[in-house]
């Protein structure tokens, strides 16, 4: 397919937002000794650009834990953000939501869950919505290869797949769950295989390459919008950050159950060396110049601009409100 010019710059843009937002709060993390919650998507935003890429503002997507760099693709701006991280009334769930828990209805962003595969039913529901209401909206759903070990994932795809909703399910295998490796807790090594049993078409696709990811979106969106069915996408992607921190953990020690052998890395510095020669902003900026579509020198020029947006996006936090005391109730709802 040709991808129109604006396309391909916007989602340059996007996947350079989610790394400069990731980065300053690896800076606000380590240098400015702030509490925030981190599980940084840094390596990964060819995956959330790509699909947000092929959706309408009214479409839905439901996150993860790891969700940054969703909520940025789908729209949320990061001043608002960066508030709900320092816990600030300005923020998104006026600072009492934090990291895990970002949302903006108006956006579609249904919300980041800290647990595991609970945003899979929770989009699957949407589509359900959808097609009750008759409209030609999709949700999307992210999460990871650890939750397709989950009940939820079963129980939505199969749902989903018997009453054709209009839900594309997006597992982004970035091959460890926490420290768990894929391999070992996983009985295929393609997750996408499992949309068989769901009778629903499925691919896996390189997630380090936002076009690809951007085509194969595309495709599965315009198939749930046209009411036939969903999709599952595979992409394979990687993170270069530990699971929940700032500080790479190639060198964190989990016991291993083999004769002889104690302690052992869960990753080593090779493999983490060889992934990021495949950094998805580095290879997608030297193809937009070969390409003719962007200048090296427009290049800077974004990446200056973003900068300073992630600068203000900071002063707008640091300069907002906390939360008032007789705040605490405002927005919770009981039966």
């Amino acid at each position: 397919m040709v991808i129109p010019k604006e396309k391909l710059i916007d989602m340059y843009k996007t996947m350079l937002r989610i790394r400069r937002f990731e980065e300053k709060i690896v800076e606000l993390v380590e240098v400015k000794g702030k509490a925030i919650q981190t599980h940084l998507y840094i390596g990964e935003e060819a995956v959330a650009s790509g699909v947000c890429a092929a959706l309408r503002k009214d479409d839905y997507i439901t996150s993860t834990h790891r969700g940054h760099g969703h909520a940025i693709a789908k729209g949320i701006s990061t001043k608002y953000m960066m508030a709900e991280l320092l816990q600030k009334r300005t923020g998104t769930n006026k600072g009492k939501g934090g990291s895990m828990h970002i949302a903006q209805i108006e956006v579609g962003n249904l919300g980041m869950g800290g647990i595991v595969g609970a945003g899979i039913p929770i989009a699957t529901g949407a589509g359900l919505s959808a097609k009750l209401r008759k409209t030609d909206q999709v949700a999307v759903c992210f999460f990871g290869d650890g939750a397709a070990n989950i009940g939820t994932f079963h129980e939505g795809l199969n749902m989903a797949g018997k009453w054709k909703l209009p839900v594309v399910f997006v597992c982004e295998n970035n091959l460890y769950a926490g420290l768990t490796a894929h391999s070992d807790a996983c009985s295929v090594e393609n997750v996408s295989v499992r949309a068989i049993s769901y009778g629903m078409p499925s691919v896996t696709v390189d997630g380090m390459d936002v076009v690809a990811v951007y085509e194969t979106a595309n495709e599965a969106v315009k198939r749930a919008r046209e009411g036939r069915g969903p999709t599952l996408i595979e992409c394979k992607t990687y993170r270069y950050y530990g699971h929940g921190g700032t500080r790479d953990e190639e060198m964190y020690v989990v016991p291993i159950f083999h004769p002889g052998v104690r302690y052992s890395t869960y990753r080593s510095r090779e493999e983490i060396k060889e992934w990021k020669k495949r950094d998805p902003i580095k290879t997608f900026s030297e193809r937009l110049i070969m390409q003719n579509v962007l200048s090296g020198e427009e290049l800077e020029k974004i990446d200056g601009e973003i900068r300073r947006e992630m600068e203000e996006a900071v002063k707008f936090a640091e300069d907002s409100p906390e939360p008032a005391p007789e705040e605490a109730l405002e927005g919770l709802f009981y039966e």
